[in-house]
């Protein structure tokens, strides 16, 4: 039986690059408290495993294929968040990831030069140490560009898969206990304490979300105006501006007798009145609930409420806070029900601060949602279709640059390559969308299967490729190179946190979640949010991710040309 399915996975390569991407997602679904292999990594360990029981043989044109198409789709998703960090915002956590990668670059190197590694057990130990799969298909892109034997080249790159996989676990682990265990610890911190001062400080509210900004879910009620109300006799517009503080309300329809009158601001209010309003649950619940009796009118109430996802393009609206845009005259009978920046969802906050590239989620009456739209931006609506002639040429001429596109370093002439090409592709299609939205569509199903199966795929691969010469290389490399990835996961962290706080002065749940970004773990900064019980970590990762993803990234051809 066993030889059986040795021929059969050996005769047809496909169905056993399935298997592994299959069995690479069951393995890493298992978590061990917050921490996971994930599936990328659970898809190197699955390859190895088959690659070490079979001899598959490894398309390299596939192994290409798939990791230009997650280059591309990293590109395009983290391309607006990136421009945007470079232009204004998150400077701190931006040159905190900075600092942190070139930290991890030139502890990689040291360590590697210590150890005497080739070049693809560095590059492997970079890639894993570090938590950035996608360097090991930057660093197989070098090697395979290097001036040796094919044969030679070949045990390089299933280095990378060996001193990956040794690395990773600590890699990724490491960066969890350091950030929720060994930072506060050295800051003195409670993180619930310290997360509930940041959240004040923003407007945003645990206990009272309403309260906050008032952009949370609403409702729509009916209420009737008797003879002792206060806001008989007052226009619309001053009933709407009693309510105090940051709360917002807004009468919408008015029946008055057997008519129904819409609401302008100019509006006087009658006893008798029956007004239709909307507002956050607990304006609703704590000021209007005690003051006026509730009336069942279907018909008053029947008014078209839409939801709409809004691209945010406007530069005007860019680095202004929603307290700020929240009285903007558009916003009237408006209600912001989720902010997302990349992939990542933004705590709701009259202190946090726009920009451009993000996406709001605004509910509203229809034509209000619609016109308020045109002063963000443009509707997002759902696509099926992929813009394949964008996708396809902005591929071919990223590679194209990246290979035309050298420098001389040492004597020795070395390019982009494809895969750094590619990538910077992606970044400007994705940059290109905040200005021109209907400019390289591509739906965010399909950019989720890019980069998600994409490198799964490709590290999958890798590990088949690997596996023969696993357990030999692993003798080779010895307990010196765990290690030595051990080093190479913590200095960067160390580096970082005494960067941000001594140099930049940074807030120290924003530090702490800018450390997550540093190093692309984003587990790290889930576990982080877990453990202070708050979402605002994400505003210290999300200005910090994009730029440690393209700088790692990069890293992978960097590392084999310094050992090469």
């Amino acid at each position: 039986m066993l030889v059986w399915l040795e021929q059969f996975l050996v005769r047809y390569p496909e169905l056993a690059l399935f298997l592994v991407i299959a069995a690479g997602y069951w393995i890493g679904s298992f978590k061990i408290g917050t921490f996971s292999l994930g599936p990328v990594t659970g898809a190197l360990f699955a390859g190895l495993a088959v690659g070490h029981f079979a001899p598959v043989p490894v398309s390299s044109m596939t192994k290409s294929f798939l990791f230009l198409l997650f280059l591309f789709g990293v590109g395009y998703l983290v391309g607006p968040q990136f421009v945007q960090t470079m232009k204004r915002d998150g400077l701190k956590p931006m040159l905190l990831a900075v600092v942190v990668c070139l930290t991890g670059l030139a502890t990689a190197i040291v360590v590697a030069k210590l150890l005497r590694l080739d070049p693809g057990f560095a590059a492997g130990l970079l890639s894993g140490a570090l938590s950035q799969s996608a360097a090991m298909g930057t660093a197989t892109d070098a090697i395979n560009g290097l001036a040796i034997p094919e044969a030679q080249r070949a045990i390089f790159v299933s280095h990378v898969a060996v001193a990956d996989a040794v690395c990773y676990i600590f890699g990724y682990a490491g960066v969890i206990l350091f950030v929720t265990q060994i930072a506060p610890a050295l800051l003195k911190i409670d993180l619930r304490a310290e997360a509930l001062k940041l959240e004040q400080g923003l407007g945003v509210s645990r206990t009272k979300p309403g309260l906050a900004s008032a952009w949370r879910k609403f409702e729509l009620r009916a209420y009737r105006l008797d003879d002792r109300s206060s806001l008989v006799g007052m226009t619309v517009a001053a009933a709407e501006a009693r309510i105090p503080g940051d709360h917002r309300l807004f009468i919408h329809r008015i029946r008055r007798g057997d008519r129904l009158l819409e609401a302008g601001p100019g509006t006087v209010l009658a006893a008798g009145d029956v007004v239709a309003l909307s507002a956050p649950r607990q304006v609703i619940v704590e000021w209007i609930g005690p003051r006026a009796d509730e009336v069942e009118d279907r018909e008053l109430l029947d008014i078209p409420l839409i939801s709409a996802d809004v691209l945010l393009i406007n530069p005007k609206l860019a680095g202004m806070t929603l307290d700020i845009a929240s009285r903007e005259s558009w916003t009237r009978a408006v209600y912001l029900r989720s902010l997302s920046r990349g992939d990542q969802e933004i705590p709701v906050g009259a202190g946090i601060a726009l920009q451009r590239g993000d996406l709001l989620r605004i509910v509203g009456p229809e034509p209000i949602v619609q016109s308020a739209a045109k002063s963000i931006g443009v509707i997002v609506a759902p696509s099926t279709s992929i813009d394949f002639i964008v996708l396809g040429l902005a591929i071919f001429f990223g590679g194209l640059f990246g290979v035309l596109l050298s420098f001389s370093v040492g004597g020795v002439n070395i390019s982009l390559s494809t895969s750094v090409g590619t990538l910077l592709a992606g970044l400007l299609v994705g940059a290109l969308r905040t200005r021109y939205p209907l400019f390289g569509q591509i739906p965010d199903g399909a950019i989720s299967l890019m980069t998600s199966l994409g490198l799964a795929a490709f590290v999958g691969l890798t590990g088949i490729h690997a596996g023969p010469i696993f357990l030999s290389a692993l003798r080779e490399a010895g307990i010196g190179l765990l290690l030595g990835g051990m080093a190479v996961t913590l200095l960067p962290q160390i580096v970082g946190f005494c960067f941000g706080h001594f140099v930049l002065r940074m807030s120290p749940i924003l530090l702490l979640g800018g450390l997550t970004g540093s190093q692309t773990v984003t587990a790290a900064m889930a576990a982080l949010q877990e453990r202070s019980g708050s979402p605002v970590p994400v505003l210290g990762y999300t200005p910090a991710y994009p730029v440690a993803n393209i700088l790692l990234t990069t890293w992978g051809s960097i590392i084999v040309v310094v050992f090469a």
